[in-house]
């Protein structure tokens, strides 16, 4: 047991007074006279028994009523350690897609906030966040309305990021109890790391599951130009427990120019092929209705007049390279090829994409030149000559990731490995392979450059080198050294290697990654772009360059939809934004494989379980009807006991 106000105890001594008056009472019997004193001797002597008795008892009470008085004054309680401590409490609340599934009739979020609602004391301060939003050291009370209409958003914290953003919110106070309270539905997509949450809090799980788990997704598009009069729209599906056709409408805008049924395999992946009209440009959206998650429902996509990406190819040679005739066609580049000694310096501004091919040297007017087009938004890649002037090569090489040529090796080496995670790669490789048929040199440069390695030789020497608009070969790739122009992995390379140079939209972008876009426009140093849809319109980060416009877009939007981008009230383009899909899928995580946490299966459960290690038992009340009761009995004494 302990005690509220343990210096009041101090008053116990207040016991002694009765006792020394009792001991000390200086109270002396009146002697009378009697004629038969005899006979009286017995009786007096019975009567001073029972007033010692009497007096014993009295002061017994009295001590203990006092004793009573002052100890309930004191407030003894019982209560564990952690419910003396004071509490702070973190919770997060899951608001991502996932949580739109049902669990009887209403969604997981609106479930999640009402049992919150419902279980925690309006007046407690908590510091509170979602996927988007914090709320620091408020009453429930406060934001009860704000949690009532919390928006679903695609961005879905992981375990570790919402445990490290919940460190943030906690005191420093290392005395203190500290709760933190995750409410989610924790999808797959969530998993830590550090499974064992190894932190300085109490962490409580608290699943909430949904009662119907079935969805479908449209999870991407691609398109194919079949002839000049129709594109074959490609559709792909998945789906959870789908056991039934699902059908899907295609729109564009508000006009319905298809529609299909969808058949799931036993994978839950499925296909489905449109034939569209070849009329330049759609605001396409997919449609369909599935009972599940409503975000991916609809698909969004934007077909316009693609713009074409200038490439310029700067060779000694006066013949023209038949290689970049094939890579480069006429549907999507201008290709223009010009010997070093017949190139107009001024033609460079105007290109998106430069190929410095085979050159013996590098002058140092083109050097200075190809730093001010690379610094305005332009791609170019170096390929070397088996034989090179490496001092002027050097001097162009060092403006772009200090890379330096140090000597040749007329060595045969095969090309082994392939970064797969370069963005010069994403999305071209379904899966990582091993048995490829690589190509060789048996020439090639020694190099010190801090640019990433893309195409690797046996030994880890870089064969490609490059990022951010500049690449650069170690190799010459004629023939008679290289046989790279005979891989297949030329074409993807130069492909994306040219596209960097003009960012153009694809069919769709995806939203909570960064996207950029080049237009190509030349705008006033105080002319902006705008974009915009019939909801939201927002100004995006832009660079001017001497050809073009880079838009890039991260934190907005942030809703799908086909937006337009507008300059003087006049929409030049169109571009389309989806949500990612990685929630689509409706797979958990094993709860039970947690350590160091502590799981609860509902928030009512939770916070009963928080208010016992909270309690305190207080017995002040029970020392006040004692002191009650013997004040009783006391006066019982006074009247029953002569």
């Amino acid at each position: 047991m302990q005690l509220k106000h343990p210096e009041i105890l101090w008053a116990l001594l207040l016991l002694f007074i009765p006792i020394i008056i009792h001991l000390f009472q200086l109270r002396r019997f009146k002697k009378t006279p009697f004629t038969n004193v005899a006979m009286l001797q017995t009786v007096v002597i019975e009567s001073r028994k029972s007033n010692t008795l009497k007096k014993w008892l009295l002061l017994l009470t009295r001590l203990l009523l006092l004793a009573s008085i002052i100890i309930a004054f004191a407030q003894p309680f019982v209560a564990n350690n952690d419910a003396l401590r004071e509490k702070e409490t973190v919770i997060y609340l899951d608001n991502s897609f996932s949580m739109q599934a049902m669990n009887n009739g209403v969604n997981l979020l609106e479930k999640a906030t009402q049992d919150l609602l419902k279980h925690i004391d309006n007046e407690q301060t908590i510091n509170l966040f979602t996927n988007s939003n914090t709320y620091k050291g408020v009453s429930v009370k406060d934001i009860q309305n704000t949690l009532l209409s919390l928006p679903f958003t695609f961005k879905q914290l992981g375990l570790d990021d919402i445990v490290l953003k919940a460190n943030t919110l906690f005191s420093q106070d290392r005395n203190s109890k500290k709760n933190l309270i995750l409410i989610s539905d924790f999808q797959n997509i969530m998993e830590s790391e550090n499974r064992d949450f190894i932190t300085r809090n109490s962490t409580y799980l608290v699943p909430i599951k949904s009662d119907k788990l079935v969805n479908v997704s449209i999870d991407s598009v691609a398109i194919e130009d079949t002839n000049n009069e129709q594109l074959k729209l490609t559709v792909f599906l998945s789906g959870t427990n789908v056991f039934e056709p699902v059908p899907v409408s295609l729109f564009d805008g508000e006009t319905l120019i298809a529609k299909s049924a969808a058949d799931f395999n036993e994978n839950q992946r499925t296909t489905l092929d449109f034939s569209i009209p070849n009329t330049g440009t759609i605001d396409g959206q997919l449609k369909l209705s599935d009972g599940g998650l409503s975000f991916d429902n609809q698909f969004y996509l934007n077909l316009d007049t693609k713009e074409k990406t200038k490439i310029l190819s700067i060779s000694d040679t006066v013949e023209p390279n038949n290689y970049l005739e094939r890579l480069f066609g006429d549907e999507e580049f201008i290709l223009s090829q010009y010997p070093l000694n017949a190139l107009d310096y001024s033609l460079i501004d105007t290109q998106n994409f430069i190929i410095l091919d085979n050159l013996a040297s590098i002058p140092t007017g083109l050097s200075r030149i190809l730093s001010v087009f690379k610094s305005n938004g332009g791609s170019l890649v170096v390929i070397p000559s088996e034989t090179i002037d490496v001092q002027s090569y050097n001097q162009f090489l060092l403006q772009h990731f200090n890379t330096t040529v140090l000597h040749d090796l007329a060595v045969q080496k095969r090309i082994t490995t392939i970064s797969y995670d370069h963005p010069l790669y994403q999305n071209v490789f379904e899966k990582r392979i091993e048995n490829f048929q690589y190509p060789q040199t048996n020439h090639y440069y020694k190099i010190s450059s801090r640019a990433p390695s893309i195409l690797s030789f046996d030994g880890n020497d870089p064969f490609l080198i490059g990022s951010s608009g500049f690449y650069f070969f170690t190799s010459s790739l004629k023939k008679e050294v290289c046989n790279f122009k005979g891989s297949s992995l030329i074409v993807p390379t130069f492909y994306n290697m040219a596209l960097s140079g003009l960012q153009a939209p694809d069919l769709f972008h995806t939203l909570g990654k960064t996207n950029i876009v080049d237009i190509g426009i030349e705008l006033g140093s105080e002319n902006i772009v705008q974009v915009k849809n019939s909801e939201n319109q927002f100004i995006p980060l832009q660079q001017s360059f001497p050809n073009k416009v880079r838009l890039t877009f991260e934190e907005n939007p942030t809703t799908d939809g086909v937006y337009e981008v507008v300059n003087d009230e006049k929409v030049i383009r169109k571009i389309s934004f989806n949500y990612p899909r990685n929630e689509s899928e409706l797979q958990y995580l094993d709860m039970e494989n947690f350590q160091n946490v502590t799981l609860k299966e509902s928030l009512g459960s939770l916070f009963e379980l928080l208010e016992k290690e909270s309690s305190i038992t207080s017995y002040w009340k029970w020392f006040v009807i004692f002191a009650l009761l013997f004040a009783l009995v006391e006066v019982i004494i006074q009247k029953f006991v002569s």
